[in-house]
């Protein structure tokens, strides 16, 4: 990604921060401008091992909590002087920072917004990923949370779970089986920089992933409308208050948990809902037909971080 522009500018006002040799690059046709833009492929992606993130709070995040994946940080002078925080965090972790016309940054991509970085992958394994949350000795400090997607394709919908899956409080997020690339750009912008906040696996077979959160002494919840446990009836017998009303075999929100969501168009099919040690629907109190699933995924994983508190 580091081709010289065929053509540059005068530099433009130089932001606080920006390394002197930051020029304003103003050919949308050079062949950096191009090596960017075909990073919104997968192809590009897989051959170079590098993403996009766009727009400021994804930038921000990424500069912020992942400096050392961060390979090229790109803004308008505009965005540079408006974003300031940016620049100053992308400088002072060493990431190299370009100044880009309008025009530039929009052959780049078109969702930029002015700011776009270009970020290095990270494969993580699920063993690595789960082993991070074990202490030294193999014991546990607290109970754990992970949100585990099951041939999810809509990239909306998987960017906005692990968004979900941040906000609530879960340490890990797993896309199973033919899930979504989690480097789709639709992805990352959906993630809005939850991406950089906690550890995603992807590449994983369903099965494999509930051995091995199985063997961690978690439950697996599967989120099912035609599930026969209410999750507002595990809600009120969560925890040691609810000990006693809780049935034998009723599964504790409280207690270490994978929830298991489903394919937008057809949920869980009966072989996957038959791996989870319980099927759980989310009570629907009005008329509507259903729950799409980045909402139902959402209220679950709310009601087990509300349960582990």
């Amino acid at each position: 990604m580091s081709t010289p522009d065929a053509r540059t500018a005068p530099a433009a006002p130089t932001p606080p921060g920006t390394a002197p040799h930051d020029v304003t690059l103003a050919n949308p046709r050079a062949d950096r401008v191009k090596q960017v833009r075909a990073l919104s492929g997968r192809p590009a992606r897989l051959r170079h091992g590098q993403f996009l993130v766009e727009g400021p709070q994804g930038v921000r995040e990424a500069v912020r909590f992942a400096p050392a994946d961060v390979r090229d940080v790109y803004l308008t002078p505009a965005a540079a002087t408006r974003y300031g925080e940016i620049v100053e965090a992308a400088t002072s972790a060493g990431v190299r920072v370009h100044l880009g016309t309008r025009e530039v940054l929009e052959a780049m991509s078109a969702d930029a917004q002015g700011v776009l970085a270009v970020v290095r992958s990270t494969v993580l394994s699920l063993e690595e990923a789960l082993g991070a949350l074990e202490d030294p000795d193999g014991g546990r400090r607290r109970s754990l949370l992970v949100a585990v997607l099951a041939t999810v394709r809509d990239p909306g919908n998987a960017g906005t779970v692990v968004r979900a899956a941040d906000a609530a409080g879960a340490d890990l997020v797993v896309l199973a089986g033919e899930s979504v690339d989690v480097h789709n750009p639709k992805v990352v912008r959906s993630t809005a920089g939850s991406l950089f906040h906690l550890p995603v696996v992807s590449g994983v077979a369903l099965e494999q992933v509930v051995e091995a959160v199985h063997a961690r002494g978690l439950t697996v919840l599967a989120a099912d409308g035609a599930g026969e446990l209410d999750l507002d009836d595990l809600l009120d017998v969560a925890g040691p208050a609810g000990a006693e009303q809780r049935a034998a075999g009723v599964p504790d929100l409280a207690a270490s948990t994978a929830w298991v969501f489903g394919n937008e168009a057809w949920g869980l099919p009966e072989a996957d809902r038959a791996l989870a040690d319980a099927v759980v629907r989310v009570p629907i109190r009005g008329r509507a037909e259903s729950l799409n699933l980045a909402t139902a995924a959402t209220v679950c994983l709310y009601a087990s971080g509300r349960a582990q508190r």
